[in-house]
C-alpha cells in the first residue's frame, strides 16, 4: 500500500512515512513546503505553468531547482551540480530533485491531475545504461502518482547522440512517463527521424520561433505525428502572438507566469485577442 492510499493520514504523516522509507535527506517546513539536502546546500522547488490554448487553462508545471548555502546564499543550480563530481552522486542529486519536486508539486496541488514536467541531467542519461526511470517510478508509486502524470524532458545536448536519444525515450515511454524533446536543427523532416519513438511533446523556444522562417511545414510534422508543440522562454507579447499564430499547443514563460514557490495557474492570455480560451 503507498503512502497515499489511506486517507486517514494527514500530509504530515504521509510525508513522515514517505521519509521513513527513502534515504533521501528531507525537510517539511510548517507551511507545508519540502526541502532536501546535498551536501551544504538546501535545495527546494519553484513551478512555472504551462498553458493549453485549446483547453484555456494551465495544464501542468514546469519543475526547477532553487537552491542556498547554510549561509543563506542563492546558489544557481550549476553550482549545486558542480558539486557531484562523481556519476553516483549526480545520479544521486539528480533523484533527489525530482523526488523534492513530486512531494512539492502533489502534496501542494489541488489538481492532481496535472502533469508535472521535469528536468533530467544529461550525465545522469549517460551514466545510467539501462531502466532510465525505474528508480523515479518506484518513488513515484510510494506517493501514489502515476507515471502518466509525469512529463520528462530530455535535454537539447542529448539531440546530438541519436542512438542515447532513442533508447532513452524507449525505456522512459516503456514505463508510462509522458516526454519532451527540444526542437533542433533547421529541418521539418527532424521529427521523422525519431521514427516510431516520437515525443509526446516538442519544446521550442520562443526566440527560435521567430528567427524560423519556415515554421509552418515543422509544426504540421509535429502535429502529424501526434506529438504537440510547446513554445517556452515566452517573453514578450510579440513572441506570444507568433506562437498562437503557429498553432502553437502549449505555452510557457515569464510572460504568462514567472516561476514560483507556490503551484499557481494562468487564468488568462496577457495579450487581448491573441487566443480566445
Amino acid at each position: 500500500m503507498n503512502a497515499l492510499a489511506n486517507n486517514t493520514f494527514t500530509v504530515r504523516d504521509e510525508f513522515e512515512l514517505i521519509q521513513s522509507a527513502t534515504d533521501y535527506s528531507l525537510k517539511r517546513a510548517d507551511n507545508g513546503w519540502i526541502s532536501g539536502h546535498f551536501y551544504h546546500c538546501e535545495l527546494t522547488s519553484v513551478f512555472q505553468p504551462v498553458f493549453s490554448i485549446e483547453q484555456g487553462k494551465t495544464i501542468g508545471h514546469a519543475a526547477y531547482i532553487r537552491s542556498k548555502s547554510n549561509n543563506d546564499v542563492a546558489l544557481w543550480p550549476w553550482q549545486v551540480f558542480s558539486l557531484a563530481s562523481k556519476d553516483d552522486q549526480l545520479v544521486d542529486l539528480d533523484r533527489l530533485c525530482r523526488a523534492i519536486h513530486a512531494l512539492n508539486y502533489y502534496f501542494n496541488n489541488i489538481s492532481k491531475s496535472d502533469n508535472l514536467f521535469v528536468e533530467v541531467h544529461p550525465r545522469l542519461l549517460e551514466s545510467v545504461k539501462d531502466d532510465h526511470g525505474r528508480a523515479f517510478e518506484n518513488f513515484l508509486d510510494l506517493i501514489g502518482v502515476k507515471t502518466s502524470r509525469i512529463v520528462i524532458e530530455i535535454p537539447a545536448i542529448v539531440n546530438r547522440n541519436w542512438k542515447l536519444l532513442q533508447h532513452v525515450i524507449t525505456n522512459y515511454r516503456s514505463r508510462g512517463y509522458q516526454i519532451a524533446a527540444n526542437y533542433s536543427g533547421d529541418r521539418s523532416d527532424w521529427m521523422a527521424e525519431l521514427g516510431s519513438l516520437y515525443p509526446n511533446i516538442v519544446r521550442i523556444e520562443a526566440g527560435d520561433l521567430i528567427r524560423h522562417e519556415t515554421i509552418t511545414p515543422l509544426v504540421e510534422t509535429i502535429h502529424g505525428f501526434g506529438a504537440k508543440l510547446l513554445v517556452r522562454d515566452i517573453e514578450t507579447s510579440a513572441q506570444l502572438a507568433i506562437a498562437v499564430r503557429a498553432n502553437a499547443d502549449y505555452l510557457q514563460g515569464n510572460l504568462l507566469r514567472e516561476p514560483a514557490h507556490a503551484v499557481e495557474v494562468i487564468d488568462r492570455l496577457p495579450v487581448s485577442g491573441a487566443v480566445n480560451p
